[in-house]
């Protein structure tokens, strides 16, 4: 018999998730309130991933379908500081369109004295705050927009009082195509309403009549306040570079060019950088989560000394009693970043339809949330495993 080898029986990977998960069937109210601090990290990160990258999804499908190859000329203020709204030269369209890229060219004009009422009995002041402006027959497809209601002008329409009205403007006046609004102290009939348009924003408040029945009807003087043009996204930067001396020679610093993508780009950077903040709120509940589980398997073990105890009389090694308990503190954590990273996708699949977006959950956002429940459950059960595995026999016992 001296000579016989006397070695503890080995766990099987089947056994240590056994006796791991012994802990958490004996006390599920624990459990499921240390896994809920874990689970509400885990939401929390997959969720804020999850909606600012359907968000943007969205956004860059918007873009594409827009496109990014639109600028807008406006003039700015004048060199001698003179007041009054800037306006660009009447030629400036036909000087735009020679520029070879070029392929659309479009004109607006602000009437800045101009209102627009639903009826001659309302003050002239009170308004809603629309603006009247001119429109060449070319702006809606200039601007990528379209109707909500009715139609566009043509040319013909374009030249008698007609108006095509913005979203919000209808809104704000009540008025539906085939109506009559007043603007300045001439009817108008409204022939259409236009769908929201995101790269030319100030449209949804406006009310948009012809350019020739501006100039018949109200005064107006042909000179555009802004252009829009269009041309490939290859020469985009070429054309933007000779933009201001084409359409004014003479003063090219009284004129400002933009690219109304660039705000919707800005956008996507702005809510990247919401999604950092709302990351590290997460990443805080998850490290509370974190020491819950950690103070959970503290008392786990205090309270299971006597079984403990047992254990390492019968032959259980310092080995087996840690990773029996360094299992049940993975099996708590992963458990919450189960249930986690379901609610997160939930959270980003609700919100993102309600905003009628593609839904999108990264990959990595799940699997970097589950891995993180993982390096939680490591580091918080680490210290209660090391402390089980080197209570004595005899003491645990007596601990009774």
């Amino acid at each position: 018999m001296s000579g016989v080898s006397l070695r503890p029986a080995r766990l099987s990977p089947r056994d240590v998730l056994r006796v791991g998960a012994v802990g958490l069937r004996t006390r599920p109210m624990r459990v499921f309130l240390s896994a809920l601090g874990i689970a509400l990290g885990i939401a929390t990160m997959v969720a804020v991933v999850g909606i600012s990258t359907s968000s943007k999804a969205d956004l860059m499908a918007k873009l594409d379908h827009l496109g990014t190859d639109m600028l807008t000329i406006e003039a700015g203020a004048a060199l001698n500081g003179e007041g009054g709204t800037p306006k660009l030269p009447k030629e400036a369209v036909a000087m735009v369109s020679r520029i070879g890229p070029v392929h659309q060219v479009s004109a607006l004009a602000l009437l800045k004295d101009t209102t627009v009422r639903r009826s001659p009995l309302v003050p002239a002041e009170r308004n809603g705050g629309i603006n009247v402006m001119a429109a060449d027959t070319a702006l809606l497809s200039a601007v990528s927009g379209s109707m909500a209601h009715g139609r566009w002008f043509t040319s013909a329409t374009a030249a008698y009082p007609t108006v095509v009205l913005g979203g919000v403007a209808a809104a704000r006046l009540g008025a539906q195509p085939g109506e009559l609004v007043w603007i300045g102290e001439d009817r108008f009939t409204v022939i259409g309403v236009m769908e929201p348009v995101a790269l030319a924003v100030d449209l949804d408040t406006a009310a948009l009549v012809g350019w020739q029945a501006a100039e018949r009807r109200l005064e107006f003087d042909g000179h555009p306040t802004r252009l829009y043009e269009r041309s490939s996204d290859q020469a985009v930067a070429s054309v933007r570079a000779v933009l201001t001396r084409t359409v004014n020679p003479q003063a090219p610093e009284t004129v400002q060019v933009s690219r109304p993508s660039d705000a919707l780009t800005a956008k996507a950077a702005a809510s990247g950088s919401l999604t950092s903040l709302m990351l590290g709120l997460g990443a805080v509940a998850l490290l509370v989560g974190g020491v819950g589980v950690a103070n959970t398997m503290v008392i786990s073990v205090l309270e299971r000394r006597q079984e403990i105890g047992l254990r390492r009389s019968i032959g259980a090694t310092r080995g087996q009693i840690c990773i029996q308990f360094l299992t049940e503190a993975l099996l708590l954590s992963g458990l919450g970043g189960v249930v986690g990273g379901l609610l997160g996708v939930l959270g980003t699949f609700g919100f993102a339809t309600a905003q009628g977006w593609q839904v999108v959950v990264p990959p990595w956002a799940l699997g970097g949330g589950l891995g993180s429940t993982v390096v939680i459950g490591m580091a918080a059960g680490l210290y209660p495993a090391v402390r089980a595995s080197q209570l004595s026999p005899t003491e645990a016992l007596g601990s009774g």
